[in-house]
């Protein structure tokens, strides 16, 4: 156990972005995802919402992956999988919504007890999350909003306005990601939640390529790696697997932490034989 000074590292960003129907949430996100790569080939858009993601290929040659019903959590790890396996730089979920009335409806359908019904039925949950935040690439989650309409005054005339309100995913999952954006039906946002400093309090506005370059340099702006933190992620490893991913990820540090990696391998080796 050793003290340490706080720093930054560098890191790959979670975001979300909800808002209601026809708010921009897609094309919003595909202009993000460019700006936060470079490249259309590096992006990949997981889409639960009938092939809405599609429209707007005019755009660039990104990837998409498209998901069917019944949208369980594990369908949506194995995308994230499968995205992160063919080298995506910027994964886009579209949408996380789907996962949680999936969620609801499965709980819903248990007999018994319904408290210790979710205990179980919300681990299948939790391990989707888990999914999005140790995805090495960049994550832009969308989440529909419940509907509602508003009166607004307009040259006289009181009109009906469209309006999203709470997002249709577990409470307090905004928590989670890094920074959140709430479109509205002008299809600009502001920010609910910003742990990079770049837009809380900020006026509304047009998530665009710019917008994505300006989040890719602030995720580019901490410190390196250092062997310590690798170090300290070589004990958490539960399996051989993960060891080797971890070994493989830090070739620079190969020779170093090599005692290291070997050490924690023999100890999963003894720990496997002993279960």
């Amino acid at each position: 156990m050793q003290l340490q000074k706080a720093s930054r590292k560098k890191a790959s960003i979670k975001m979300s972005l909800q808002g209601p129907s026809g708010s921009g949430k897609t094309y919003s996100s595909l202009l993000l995802a460019y700006g936060l790569c470079n490249d259309w080939s590096k992006i990949a858009v997981i889409d639960s919402e009938n092939h809405s993601s599609e429209l707007y290929s005019h755009l660039g040659s990104y990837n998409v992956l498209q998901l069917s019903a019944p949208y369980t959590p594990v369908k949506y790890i194995q995308a994230i999988e499968a995205c992160g396996q063919a080298g995506m730089q910027v994964i886009i979920i579209d949408s996380i919504s789907h996962e949680w009335e999936y969620i609801l409806e499965a709980h819903a359908s248990l007999p018994g007890n319904s408290f210790t019904n979710w205990q179980k039925i919300g681990l299948r949950h939790k391990a989707f999350i888990q999914a999005i935040l140790s995805s090495k690439a960049h994550i832009i989650a969308t989440s529909r909003t419940k509907q509602d309409y508003v009166l607004n005054n307009l040259n006289g005339k009181m009109v009906p306005e469209k309006v999203g309100l709470k997002a249709i995913q577990r409470e307090g999952l905004d928590y989670e990601f890094t920074l959140v954006f709430d479109l509205n039906m002008k299809n600009s946002a502001t920010a609910s939640k910003d742990r990079t400093g770049l837009f809380f309090g900020k006026p509304e506005q047009r998530l665009t390529i710019d917008v994505g370059k300006s989040i890719y340099n602030w995720c580019n702006d901490g410190a390196e790696i250092a062997p310590t933190d690798i170090s300290a992620t070589i004990h958490s490893c539960k399996t051989i697997d993960d060891l080797l991913e971890l070994y493989n990820e830090h070739p620079q540090y190969k020779e170093v932490l090599k005692p290291e990696f070997e050490k924690r391998k023999r100890e999963i080796l003894i720990q496997n034989q002993t279960v």
